[in-house]
């Protein structure tokens, strides 16, 4: 497998098969860090989640075109403003959908699952009765245009370092809001005991309600970035829902150094066995890998010790 390749070239194939593998963690950890929120603490299997991202890479659309047609002075600036855009939107059907559906199924967790599988289906043919079947394209400002060449092999994209950047600075942001505000506290209070915690007066419905709707957010913020390396279609969420399940599960529930852990080892793996092997036996051995790590260690790979 390596023998047609120089010293040289390896290094180069590694170094930019790994760089590529970094923005496929950077979307892999913000998919999965909105996961981490709503499964890892609330306990609740979002099948869906997938398509709050895609919402979020819909709106970063629709800002693109808005600002193209009718700002283009401010065109450069559009991806930060739809970036809020996304996450509000995203947070706003979040919080609908926990009150209207999820918190009559807490504790339920088969029946979260089948009932957000048919609210994904739901929202696919509503994307395709909106926006049509076909996949769709933002505009990438010409600030993001291009690649930064590091040597005369290695070249890496500017969009790319953009959305590792973004990825670094909401997992930043998502760490202090779970463990350095009063909010994360709530929220960590009502996963260990919601009765205890309902005693001292936290309100543990607008905690989940709250709590799912960032979750949803993030993940819209997800959709923001996805965009800056691919094109959205109706059913582009699920072909990373089962790759981000995957991270959160092997990474250990409830754990953010888990969840960053876990997708920055499988997207490495695949990133790097993609360029010698198929990208289909890349995916079968590292799901084979996880699974096996698993079957020794069913927790994941950091998991919280809680009293039971």
């Amino acid at each position: 497998m390596f023998a047609d390749y120089t010293m040289g070239e390896l290094g180069a194939i590694f170094a930019m098969q790994g760089f590529a593998g970094l923005i496929l963690f950077s979307v892999f950890v913000l998919m999965a860090l909105g996961l981490a929120i709503i499964f890892g603490q609330m306990g609740v299997i979002n099948m869906a989640h997938g398509e709050f991202m895609i919402l979020g890479a819909y709106v970063t659309y629709i800002t693109s075109n808005l600002f193209a047609d009718y700002l283009p002075s401010l065109f450069s600036i559009y991806f930060f403003i739809a970036m809020i855009l996304a996450f509000f939107v995203t947070a706003a059907l979040g919080m609908l959908v926990e009150w209207s559906l999820i918190r009559h199924l807490y504790k339920r967790p088969l029946d979260t699952l089948l009932a957000t599988w048919g609210l994904s289906l739901i929202l696919q043919q509503i994307y395709r009765s909106v926006f049509g079947a076909r996949e769709v394209g933002v505009t990438i400002p010409d600030w993001m245009m291009g690649s930064l060449p590091l040597t005369d092999l290695i070249e890496v994209p500017i969009n790319g370092i953009f959305v590792m950047v973004l990825a670094i600075s909401i997992s930043v942001a998502v760490y202090f809001m779970m463990y350095r505000s009063s909010w994360g506290k709530q929220v960590r209070a009502v996963t260990q005991n919601r009765v205890m915690a309902g005693a001292v007066g936290i309100n543990t419905e607008r905690t989940d309600r709250l709590t799912f709707g960032i979750g949803c957010g993030v993940a819209g913020v997800a959709g923001s970035a996805f965009t800056m390396i691919g094109s959205t279609g109706p059913t582009a969420g699920q072909l990373y829902i089962v790759d981000t399940f995957l991270v959160v599960v092997f990474g250990g529930a409830a754990s953010l150094l888990g969840t960053i852990a876990s997708a920055f080892s499988i997207s490495q793996a695949q990133s790097i066995m993609e360029f010698f092997l198929s990208g289909s036996m890349a995916k079968v051995l590292t799901l084979l890998t996880v699974v096996g790590i698993l079957m020794l260690r069913p927790q994941g790979l950091f998991a919280l010790k809680l009293r039971k």
